[in-house]
């Protein structure tokens, strides 16, 4: 470990244990370790708690058998929740991490519930980002190809009990806990710089108002700070194919936990990894088809649409369509379309691919092989589910997924290449949040959870995994830091 230089004679404040940014994961952490009698002191650089986990959508992927699975008539176990997170946060996921997530999943859940966090025992049907309803259960892509061959779906999205968008209820009930708990925070004051002394972290540095402050932490210092998506620099150095796109973050997810970690010679993961929202209605793609620039599909369009958009940006650098027939737009209601309206419109599939550049006949062929399949209730091609197989009919249109989406609550339309995107990558951690050097063994005195670690994902993502990685380890995290 790198030691730093000048270590401060006095500090301006002192805790048992210093948590850094008030999100899910800094919540979480705060709650257990200000429970198991530390004193603990919250420092975030915004004016106020709530991060990126209060602007996000609130899901909460939970399963093994939850009473809210149960009371929607769902049959689940920790072995095949973990299957399915095996398959589906793809090459290089945590397995230790997704075996002991989902055999505490149940329990995760009760303490949320013992938190204030709401749940409803009704599950909403059919894919969305974000359903328009307070249901507390959602599907994630559990029952779409491939993962129905890999694992029993089942539903594991847990929504709190708002309509629309979750997450500010969510940090509403989490924030309030820790402060329960004893945990206080100070806002605007971004660390700058961890201090180590005599082998072990043993505080921050930080300006708050352009004032240097340290702060010493007896016991450790939990990083959960946040990705690093906001940071030009960082996303060039390390996760190129990100740049130019949407951010998902509330503004401050520069890195700079990941950072000041690496700079005492803390070891990371995965960092060119990132989750991929892509500018469609899930309910749209299901019911229609997704074509690429060369007129053909490339992805099954009932999956998870997290998904969709890793296909889209990865695979097709988000030259992408949306192609339906009028009863496929009709068929999902107008608030549910998010303002989605077609770009074009043609009486015959060559036509439209013509108007939207395809290479000549292309759309035309795809149409013409996917209807016949349709018609026969089967997709061998993609393995679309038989619900949402049926064929296409004139007139059709083209959805321009660069035409951006406005969900509930917003007045504009969030245009750009039809991407929104955060990273996935971050500090290397143990089960426990001990961050690991090079060599990986355990930084004394650091700990980190959230975005600020590489948590449970590989290359791929589902919704949830956030605020259910941020809260689960962030909880170990706070109370290792406390003992």
């Amino acid at each position: 470990m790198v030691e730093t230089s000048e270590q401060p004679a006095t500090f301006d404040l002192e805790t048992d244990v210093l948590v850094i940014g008030y999100g899910c994961a800094g919540a979480a952490a705060a709650f257990e370790a200000a429970s198991a009698g530390a004193e603990v002191l919250v420092l975030d650089r915004a004016g106020g708690p709530g991060g990126a986990s209060a602007l996000s959508g609130g899901e909460i992927y939970l399963g093994g058998g939850t009473p809210i699975q149960h009371a929607c008539g769902f049959d689940d176990s920790p072995e095949q929740m973990a299957a399915f997170l095996r398959a589906a946060l793809g090459p290089g996921a945590d397995a230790a991490k997704i075996e002991l997530y989902s055999a505490e999943s149940v329990a995760h859940f009760h303490w949320l519930v013992e938190r204030g966090v709401p749940f409803r025992p009704s599950l909403w049907d059919a894919p969305a980002w974000v359903p328009p309803t307070d249901d507390g259960l959602m599907w994630l892509g559990e029952n779409s190809w491939p993962f129905t061959e890999l694992a029993t779906p089942a539903p594991r999205g847990h929504r709190p009990t708002a309509q629309d968008f979750g997450g500010k209820l969510l940090m509403e009930v989490l924030v309030a806990a820790a402060e329960s708990a004893g945990a206080r925070a100070q806002y605007d004051s971004a660390a700058t710089e961890l201090i180590v002394a005599d082998g072990r972290v043993a505080g921050v540095r930080a300006r708050r108002y352009g004032r240097e402050l340290t702060v010493r932490a007896r016991r450790g210092v939990v990083l959960t700070t946040g990705g690093f998506v906001d940071d030009e620099q960082m996303l060039a150095a390390h996760a190129p194919r990100l740049t130019g796109h949407t951010k998902v973050s509330a503004g401050t997810d520069d890195g700079s936990g990941i950072r000041m970690a690496q700079a005492i010679g803390a070891a990371v993961r995965h960092m060119s990894t990132g989750q991929v929202g892509i500018a469609l209605i899930p309910g749209l793609a299901a019911r229609g088809i997704l074509v690429n620039g060369r007129g053909r599909r490339f992805v099954t369009e009932d999956t998870y649409p997290g998904r969709i958009g890793q296909a889209a940006l990865f695979r097709e650098d988000m030259g992408v369509w949306v192609i339906v027939d009028e009863r496929a737009f009709e068929d999902v209601p107008e608030p549910q379309r998010w303002g989605v309206r077609p770009a074009h419109l043609a009486e015959t599939a060559a036509e439209l691919g013509d108007a939207i550049g395809l290479p000549h006949g292309a759309l035309a062929e795809t149409l013409t092989r996917y209807n016949e399949f349709a018609a026969r209730g089967t997709d061998p091609d993609f393995h679309k589910a038989s619900r949402w197989l049926r064929p296409l009919t004139p007139p059709l249109a083209a959805v321009d997924i660069r035409a951006g989406v406005r969900p509930p609550g917003q007045s504009t339309a969030r245009r750009g290449t039809g991407a929104s995107v955060f990273t996935l990558g971050g500090l290397h951690t143990t089960v426990d949040g001990a961050v690991l050097d090079l060599g990986g063994a355990p930084i004394p005195g650091l700990f980190a959870a959230g975005r600020a670690s590489a948590g449970l994902h590989g290359e791929g993502y589902i919704s949830g995994t956030s605020l259910g990685d941020g809260t689960f380890f962030g909880r170990r995290a706070g109370a290792t830091a406390a003992r």
